[in-house]
């Protein structure tokens, strides 16, 4: 497929004559002059100019431009940058056909083994990054990180897309996760009914309180939606439906150096910056950090785990009750820990979950005699 027919390039204002060799204009394939070559490419930035589902929130399309402007005066970090960025996609006649024209280009870039970086654009376009799974016969976790949950009936399409990707038919969808929600901008009703689904969804102050326990949260997910109304407004003033409360910059930063490692992990889109209402290029420089801090989490990735490899320690914890026995793996190399789940159904399409991503405070949990709750949801997933 020829990619390059679905982008236009990156503008000249953004390109300087004479960049900083160590900046990362220079350590990145732009499209400018000519379309990139993807055959060693790792990352693809993508920017998405479109507003026709963002609501009051209408002056995103402007956000892609903005956020490489604040990019590419940043400093190269760890590893060989197999970065590319392929400019802005030429948004269709339609916003459906938009829609469809993201899926077709992730789904190409994912089948590639490149990981797109959606950014620019309302959320709702994070339903275009979700059906670009469909082709890959498996099920999927969707990770989202926002101040709301986004599951409107009516509206506009960014008051309504995770209610698209839950109900999107075939499913191809296994878990789903929310980290950050604020609990006077969520309808309990529609909480509950996920919680029926043993979703997990994290209050933000819960998220906070131990930021690290996100990391095996995010582990879990193929795919990460970022609606930057989740970084409290002082922070990041970008965004009509800002508050003032939400993540601070330095926590959002972290939580995508845990995307960056988490070697699941496909695809990620940073959505609904508007530049209109950014003070001092505020919001721009933030989400610039957050990719930074992405793609250093990148270079520090490890292979997929292999249990039977020596740097893994087994720990069995015996238990009262059913079940008479949990598992955990840590990882010696990196200190992260996993708990078993057992399966014994056919469908192999889950058999990926038989490994979940835990914490050492799962694993103190169940030295306490307390089944885990990720344990439990899991389990109840699984039957």
């Amino acid at each position: 497929m020829n990619l390059a027919i679905f982008f236009d390039p990156v503008p000249e204002y953004l390109i300087t004559d004479h960049p900083d060799i160590h900046g990362w204009q220079s350590n990145i394939s732009i499209f400018h002059e000519s379309f990139p070559s993807l055959e060693i490419a790792e990352i693809a930035i993508i920017g998405i100019p479109e507003s026709r589902g963002a609501g009051k929130n209408i002056g995103v399309s402007g956000g892609p431009n903005e956020i490489r402007n604040a990019l590419y005066q940043l400093k190269k970090g760890t590893g060989n940058y197999n970065i590319v960025d392929l400019g802005n996609l030429r948004l269709a006649d339609t916003y459906n056909d938009t829609i469809l024209r993201l899926k077709e280009v992730c789904e190409a870039l994912m089948e590639l083994s490149i990981i797109p970086i959606l950014i620019g654009g309302s959320q709702d376009l994070d339903y275009g990054q979700f059906l670009a799974y469909e082709s890959l016969e498996k099920a999927i976790t969707v990770l989202n990180i926002d101040s709301r949950l986004d599951m409107e009936i009516d509206g506009n399409p960014s008051s309504k897309h995770i209610e698209q990707i839950l109900t999107h038919e075939p499913n191809f969808l296994f878990h789903y996760c929310h980290l950050g929600y604020q609990s006077f901008y969520v309808d309990k009703h529609k909480m509950e009914a996920l919680e029926k689904l043993y979703f997990e969804l994290y209050r933000l102050g819960q998220v906070k309180e131990t930021l690290s326990e996100s990391e095996p949260i995010i582990r879990t997910a193929d795919m990460i939606t970022f609606d930057i109304s989740a970084i409290k407004m002082s922070d990041a003033p970008g965004n009509a439906n800002a508050g003032p409360f939400g993540f601070t910059a330095e926590e959002a930063c972290q939580l995508m150096w845990y995307a960056g490692i988490n070697s699941r992990l496909s695809s990620i889109g940073i959505y609904e910056f508007n530049p209109d209402l950014d003070v001092r290029q505020q919001t721009a420089s933030v989400i610039a950090t957050m990719i930074w801090y992405f793609v250093e989490g990148f270079y520090h990735r490890n292979v997929e785990i292999d249990i039977s490899d020596q740097r893994f320690t087994k720990y069995n914890v015996a238990l009262k009750v059913n079940p008479h026995h949990l598992v955990f793996y840590k990882d010696t190399k990196t200190d992260k820990w996993w708990m078993e789940i057992p399966y014994s159904g056919q469908d192999n399409k889950y058999s990926r979950n038989a490994l979940l991503p835990c914490s050492y405070k799962d694993y103190l949990e169940a030295g306490q005699g307390e089944i885990p709750n990720r344990w439990v949801l899991a389990q109840a997933k699984l039957q």
